[in-house]
């Protein structure tokens, strides 16, 4: 399984379009090779070079089977991140550059979990469900 970006090449710079410093919209999201018999996919984006632990910028589950998460959009059922929001909150480090992953599982079962979990409560209910994982990884820092 690939997760590719338009916006960013793994390990390369981010846009600031998609940061706390442009439109804070999710960046379009390349999905290949799934495994044949994933059922949902689910999406955790974090800072793990964050002061005080690793930050968590968006957690998406339940997503449909599909080969694309379109710029801007909610493709299936969100968690809390740590700004206390249900969404996608872009790059925003407080100092120097900071690694931003984002971790996408395809699963072998829809989780039908309710909105709002944190990523702890998606970790433990993806638990013997992964069928496949991958990771994408940006770098920004603000200007």
């Amino acid at each position: 399984m690939k997760l590719t970006s338009p916006e960013f090449e793994h390990q390369g710079l981010i846009p600031s379009k998609v940061t706390c410093q442009g439109d804070d919209v999710n960046p379009a999201l390349t999905i290949e090779d799934l495994p044949n018999d994933a059922k949902s996919l689910a999406l955790i984006v974090d800072d793990p070079d964050a002061p005080m632990g690793t930050w968590v910028h968006w957690v998406v589950y339940d997503i449909p089977v599909i080969s694309k998460i379109e710029e801007n959009s909610i493709p299936g059922t969100q968690g809390n991140n740590d700004f206390g929001r249900k969404n996608y909150g872009g790059p925003c480090p407080p100092s120097g550059t900071h690694r931003y992953s984002f971790k996408l599982y395809a699963l072998d079962t829809q989780l039908n979990l309710p909105e709002g979990i944190s990523k702890e409560d998606l970790e433990k209910a993806m638990q013997g469900h992964i069928l496949d994982k991958t990771e994408l990884i940006g770098l920004y820092k603000k200007h």
